[in-house]
C-alpha cells in the first residue's frame, strides 16, 4: 500500500493537516513524530488505527529511524512539518534548531533520494517552511514573494533557510521531486500555548498579565491553519516540482491589534465588562532580532493552483477562543513541567522587570 509520510504530524500544523485528510486519506498515513514538548499524540489519537493511519515515535535527527520508515513503507509523498519553530527558544538554545531543522531535513532528503531512485509513479517531497527566512519588511516594502532574497535574522529563521537551500539543491542536483512552501503566521486549534495567540487567549481567560514585546507594533500576516492545510493539499496535488509557493492569509495586523482583538473576544465569551482583558496588557522588553513586519504575496498559488484564503481573522478568532475554552483538559495537560519553566524564564522575568 502506498503511503504518505507526515513528519511532525502530532504538532500544531501537522495535526491539523492529518485531521484535514480525515479518516479516509488518499493513501496510508505514516506519522513520524518525536513527541517533544510541542508534539502531543492526543491531537490525533482518535485517528490512529494502525492501518490507514499509523504512528511512529521517532526523531528525524536519527538517520537510521528515517531510513527504516522508508524501508518499511512505500512512501510516495513526504509532507515535512517536523521542526523546532519558536524564535524565543532558538535564541536561548540554537544548536537544537540546527540539528532538527537542518540535519533532520538532510536525513529525510537522503532517504527519499535513495528509495525513490528507481521508483515509478508520481512522488512528492513537500518541505513546509516559513516566511521568516526572508527577514523583515519596512511598512512600505512590497510583500514577500517567491523571488524575495533570503535574509534570516534569528537562529530559527537561519535554520529554516538552510533547510530550504538543501531541499532546492537536492531537486536541482539529484532530481528529487521537491517543493517548498513558505507560510505566514498560523493560528487555529491545537496550537501549543507558547505562541502569541493561544498564550494571550489563555492568559486573558485566566485573568493573567498579557506580556507584549516592545511597542507591539510589529506586523504579521495571519493565516488560519485550515486554510494553510488546503493550500498544502493544492501544492501536493497540482504543484510543480522545483517550485516554491508562498502561502499567506492576506490579513496583516499589528501584534497590539491582535492582542486587543483577543481581549475583546475573551471578554465577550465570558460575559465580562468590555475592556477588562485589555487592562491586563503589559509591554515587556523586546526580544533580540525581532523582525518588524512580515507579509506574503500568495498570487502564484492563486494564479497557478486556484487557492485563496477563505477565513478572515476578525470572524475566525472567536471560534478559536471558544475552542480553547472547550479544550481546557488538553491545554492543562501540556501546560506543565517544561513549558512552565520556559514561561518563567522567557516572560515572567520580563514582566517583573517592567513592574
Amino acid at each position: 500500500m502506498s503511503a504518505w509520510l507526515i513528519t511532525g504530524g502530532a504538532g500544531f500544523i501537522g495535526s491539523n493537516f492529518v485531521r484535514r485528510l480525515g479518516a479516509a486519506p488518499p493513501a496510508q498515513l505514516v506519522i513520524l513524530d518525536a513527541l517533544t514538548y510541542a508534539g502531543n499524540l492526543a491531537t490525533i489519537l482518535d485517528l490512529v488505527d494502525g492501518k490507514r493511519v499509523r504512528f511512529v515515535h521517532g526523531d528525524i535527527r536519527d538517520a537510521a529511524v528515517v531510513r527504516e520508515v522508508f524501508a518499511r513503507h512505500d512512501i510516495e509523498c513526504v509532507v515535512h512539518f517536523a521542526a523546532e519553530s519558536h524564535v524565543d527558544r532558538s535564541i536561548l538554545g540554537p544548536r537544537l534548531f540546527i540539528e532538527t531543522n537542518v540535519t533532520g531535513t538532510l536525513n529525510l532528503l537522503d532517504a527519499a533520494r535513495e528509495h525513490w531512485r528507481a521508483a515509478g509513479g508520481r512522488r512528492c517531497f513537500l518541505h513546509v517552511s516559513t516566511d521568516e527566512v526572508y527577514g523583515s519588511l519596512s511598512p512600505t516594502d512590497p510583500r514577500f514573494h517567491e523571488g524575495t532574497a533570503y535574509a534570516p535574522n534569528s537562529p530559527y529563521a537561519a535554520s529554516k533557510a538552510a533547510a530550504d537551500h538543501l531541499v532546492r539543491a537536492w531537486h536541482h542536483t539529484y532530481g528529487l521531486p521537491a517543493i517548498i512552501s513558505n507560510c505566514s503566521n498560523n493560528y487555529g486549534p491545537w496550537q501549543f500555548p507558547e505562541k502569541l495567540i493561544p498564550l494571550m487567549v489563555l492568559n486573558a481567560l485566566e485573568g493573567r498579565e498579557l506580556p507584549l514585546y516592545g511597542d507591539g507594533l510589529q506586523v504579521r500576516d495571519w493565516l488560519h491553519v485550515q486554510d494553510h492545510c488546503d493550500a498544502l493539499l493544492a501544492v501536493i496535488e497540482r504543484g510543480t516540482p522545483g517550485r516554491t509557493y508562498c502561502i499567506g492569509g492576506n490579513d496583516e495586523r499589528t501584534n497590539m491589534s491582535v492582542v486587543e482583538t483577543i481581549c475583546d473576544s475573551v471578554d465577550a465569551e465570558l460575559g465580562r465588562q468590555p475592556g477588562t482583558a485589555r487592562g491586563l496588557i503589559r509591554h515587556v522588553a523586546d526580544r533580540p532580532a525581532h523582525d518588524r513586519r512580515y507579509a506574503i504575496d500568495c498570487s502564484r498559488l492563486q494564479r497557478e493552483l486556484g487557492w485563496a484564503p477563505r477565513r478572515k481573522f476578525d470572524s475566525a478568532l472567536p471560534e478559536v477562543v471558544r475552542w480553547y475554552l472547550a479544550h481546557r483538559q488538553w491545554v492543562d495537560a501540556i501546560r506543565s513541567g517544561e513549558y512552565l519553566r520556559f514561561y518563567e524564564q522567557q516572560y515572567q522575568q520580563r514582566l517583573q522587570a517592567t513592574s
